[in-house]
């Protein structure tokens, strides 16, 4: 995370998106930006002008599908993830109640 600014989710659209892509990624299932749009989780405009911040600090990581080189994969970045460990399985609880 780039400058050490902790304070990386400024809505509830930025922390439904960290928390959607860190549950896949925990699942070893990474979204794409087409599974994330489907998730309705705000207008396609607004999940992708927060994403594109969220990849511009560094704390998602947008990388190469190995298959599929039209798409890419949506990952936390590894300080993001340390971070969030300390919580335990919070990411993890927090993504199962949000499905029921």
């Amino acid at each position: 995370m780039k400058g050490g600014n902790y304070l990386f989710l400024k809505s509830v659209v930025d922390f439904d998106i960290v928390i959607e892509i860190g549950y896949a990624q925990e699942q070893g299932q990474p979204l794409t930006l087409k599974p994330l749009f489907l998730l309705n989780l705000s207008s396609r405009t607004t999940v992708r002008r927060k994403l594109a911040r969220l990849i511009e600090q560094g704390i998602v990581i947008r990388r190469k599908h190995a298959s599929d080189h039209r798409a890419s994969l949506l990952v936390i970045s590894p300080s993001v993830v340390k971070l969030l460990s300390k919580y335990g399985g919070t990411l993890t609880s927090i993504s199962t109640s949000h499905f029921k």
